[in-house]
């Protein structure tokens, strides 16, 4: 079978490690543990280890670059292992979706996201799988930037909790039955909450 790639995007370090931003990565953590797999660093600028979902190849990674310069180690990661972007997979966080629901689609815009801005430039498309993980909006006036820096309160936590096994199980769900299946399990009324 064909090789998938799912990249959780986020920042590297301490500093960032529970900040809204990195729920992508904590994803790839997930499933990392769920296959009890260790990230090893890998020649491009991430980490990254082989799972495999249903009989099918996936290579997760974590980039160990800052959020906005995340194309390049998703570039470099495609193009090392000859996937090409319909099978690339990037779980990252959504402000214009409910705080932790988590939705799939392929393609679209990056919706002022510099992590995807990042993507689609470097891999030259648009068209790739997201796992998208509502991390909520900023409260009164405050900059969007600044939000997604922050850490989830202690009351958020345990539903980001939830939400990040959810996502972790929208990738294999989308690596295993294809986007329509994961769609209409994840996104159904009622859903997966």
């Amino acid at each position: 079978m064909d090789l998938w790639l799912a990249v959780g995007l986020g920042n590297p370090g301490a500093r960032y490690a529970a900040n809204r931003h990195n729920v992508g990565a904590l994803v790839i953590d997930a499933l990392a543990e769920r296959h009890r797999v260790t990230l090893a660093k890998h020649k491009g600028s991430a980490t990254a280890a082989k799972i495999t979902v249903g009989g099918a190849p996936v290579l997760i990674a974590i980039p160990t670059t800052f959020m906005n310069v995340s194309g390049e180690p998703v570039r470099d990661l495609a193009r090392f292992y000859k996937i090409p972007p319909a099978r690339v997979i990037v779980v990252h966080d959504e402000l214009d979706i409910e705080f932790g629901l988590v939705r799939l689609k392929l393609g679209g815009g990056e919706g002022g996201h510099n992590g995807l801005r990042s993507v689609s430039a470097l891999l030259g498309t648009r068209d790739y799988h997201r796992v998208r993980v509502g991390v909520g909006r900023p409260p009164g006036r405050m900059d969007p930037a600044d939000f997604v820096l922050r850490d989830f309160s202690a009351a958020e936590k345990p539903e980001i909790a939830v939400s990040v096994v959810e996502a972790a199980d929208a990738v294999e769900d989308l690596v295993t039955g294809g986007l329509l299946a994961a769609q209409q399990r994840f996104h159904a009324p009622g859903g997966t909450r």
